[in-house]
């Protein structure tokens, strides 16, 4: 079982991140951080919360994180994922408390009491664990991995070749793709590929438990930021990719890369540079998920879904 910490904006796919962890017997979910992002830091918390009542779930600690990106304003996600940052699924009001304490000394706690190394799940933009790195040096060596959503080679969903967690926070991104812990990136060029097709999308709204609902409006409504301008068989689900891979590496095809991040760049500040042909020589310093098994990978959301009834 993999102990970890989800730090994330919800955002859509992010909720079927968190809904997937949840789901599996072969995570430990400890603590849920959530970054300004998709959403300002407000209702992203509240988001994730609403999330875990809808799920039943109010034992996890929830914490809120940074408001801005440590040096730049914030760049919302609105435009993909409404104002509420969930559009159209109706969530419950949380019904258990935030924790009284933000987000890295939250995830200083539960590293630091948890007798086995844990692993961070980054699915928003990396303030919060560049602040932990930087704040809490002493607990790198309890950080067992960092499984990162971000990033992509040659391809981006913000700018042309610029990825949006990145772009919101490249100097965070940076400093954590940088820190030496072992990665995992989960790279746009993954996340392209983990589609939702029609039919997985009808299976969705056959599942009538309350969880099923309202994944399913809210992948009707996230489905139609991709029917304006994108030319995709189906509906890319990022965030889950991490989780997914926790649950199962086998279905993804991966290299060992090494991987950077343009702060500086007047037209490409976030984006990810990726050596995929080690032009640079340098050691590679992730593992970067490119393909994935994608019947496999809707089949587990639905199963997820289904495992609320």
């Amino acid at each position: 079982m993999e102990d970890i910490i989800l730090d994330c904006d919800p955002g859509h796919d992010d909720a079927i991140a968190l809904i997937l962890a949840v789901y599996s017997s072969q995570i430990n979910l400890l603590g849920v951080t959530t970054s300004a992002g998709n959403q300002e830091h407000s209702q992203t918390l509240r988001n994730a919360m609403s999330l875990l009542t809808l799920m039943n779930i109010n034992s996890i600690p929830v914490a809120s994180g940074n408001r801005t990106p440590l040096l730049r304003s914030l760049i919302s996600g609105v435009t993909m994922h409404g104002v509420s940052g969930l559009d159209g699924a109706e969530l419950p009001i949380p019904n258990f408390q935030a924790q009284n304490l933000p987000a890295i000394e939250l995830i200083a706690k539960l590293v630091s009491e948890n007798p086995n190394k844990t692993t961070l799940v980054i699915t928003g933009p990396c303030t919060n664990i560049a602040l932990f790195l930087a704040v809490h040096p002493d607990l790198k060596s309890k950080i067992k991995q960092l499984v990162i959503l971000g990033g992509g080679r040659g391809v981006g969903n913000w700018q042309p070749t610029t990825e949006f967690n990145f772009q919101v926070d490249p100097e965070a991104a940076k400093i954590v793709v940088n820190s030496g812990i072992p990665i995992t990136l989960a790279p746009l060029n993954v996340g392209f590929e983990a589609q939702l097709l029609d039919e997985d999308k009808k299976n969705i709204h056959k599942v009538k438990n309350p969880v099923g609902q309202a994944v399913a409006g809210l992948v009707d409504f996230y489905g139609l930021s991709f029917d304006s301008y994108w030319n995709f068989e189906g509906l890319p689900m990022y965030d889950p990719c991490t989780i997914a891979w926790l649950i199962d590496p086998t279905k993804f095809v991966s290299r060992n890369c090494y991987v950077d991040v343009e702060t500086k760049g007047e037209l490409t500040s976030g984006e990810s540079v990726i050596d995929y042909y080690n032009i640079t020589k340098k050691k590679p310093n992730a593992d970067v998920l490119f393909h994935i098994d994608r019947p496999w990978f809707a089949q587990l959301v639905l199963d997820a879904v289904k495992s609320f009834d």
